[in-house]
């Protein structure tokens, strides 16, 4: 179906808004996939506040050069070129693409990628792939929270059970706690 020129204006206008604002944009070639497929991926993207898009290659080309000023070349690749567009986390959206290009690859190749823009530099097939296989900021700041929680966790765990040895030898403070232990090593030495 033949897209009108109103309607290509609109796109590109639409695709330039979207690069501006994109923290990272990633490209991906693909012509087996299914309706319901992508659906499931708009859907996965959409809770990391990312979009996916589909779009003539040579709006694509020109919209990026809008808005970024960068060119790039697509003309090579075949099949149809999907857009993603990650706005809050530069990783997450290529995160859940990359996750999702893993699922449906099992049996054969259906999606690839193509390229990237990522911190404002253009990056090849392989250097996306490494970039969309980080974790993302949430999942490394959970990591650092974690392991910043970690020591304070074992010495609350160590208080605690100071306390209830407390309790049930009937003390009061932890030094006498350790005369005990000194006096019953005395007497195991016997």
């Amino acid at each position: 179906m033949a897209v009108s020129k109103q309607k290509k204006v609109e796109i590109f206008n639409e695709l330039v808004e979207k690069f501006k604002s994109a923290e990272s944009i990633g490209f991906s070639s693909t012509n087996a996939l299914s309706v319901d497929d992508f659906a499931k991926l708009r859907a996965s993207l959409r809770e990391v506040g990312s979009t996916y898009t589909l779009a003539k290659k040579t709006i694509i080309v020109k919209a990026i050069k809008e808005a970024r000023d960068i060119e790039i070349n697509l003309s090579d690749l075949e099949g149809q070129i999907w857009v993603v567009c990650s706005n809050e986390d530069a990783v997450a959206g290529l995160g859940k693409v990359n996750d999702f290009m893993k699922a449906i690859n099992k049996d054969a190749d259906k999606m690839e990628w193509a390229l990237s823009i990522f911190e404002g530099e253009l990056k090849d097939k392989e250097e996306t792939k490494v970039i969309a296989s980080m974790p993302s900021r949430e999942t490394l700041l959970g990591r650092l929270v974690g392991s910043m929680k970690s020591p304070i966790s074992g010495m609350a765990r160590f208080f605690d059970a100071a306390a209830k040895e407390l309790e049930s030898t009937g003390k009061e403070k932890a030094g006498e706690l350790e005369g005990k232990k000194e006096e019953t090593s005395e007497e195991e030495a016997k």
